[in-house]
């Protein structure tokens, strides 16, 4: 775990936007990826008649 307390609240600040920003780029691309995986196969089991 990353010890923060000891820094000073700028540097909190500016660490908490960076992972905020990580996460949101990390699923953005997680659910492009899903998406690109879940289309196809949505698609094939509505047409499977």
């Amino acid at each position: 775990m990353i010890e923060a307390g000891a820094l000073s609240a700028p540097v909190q600040a500016t660490l908490l936007v960076g992972i905020i920003l990580v996460q949101a780029v990390a699923l953005y691309a997680g659910y492009g990826a899903l998406e690109r995986v879940a289309t196809p196969l949505i698609d094939t089991i509505t047409n499977a008649r």
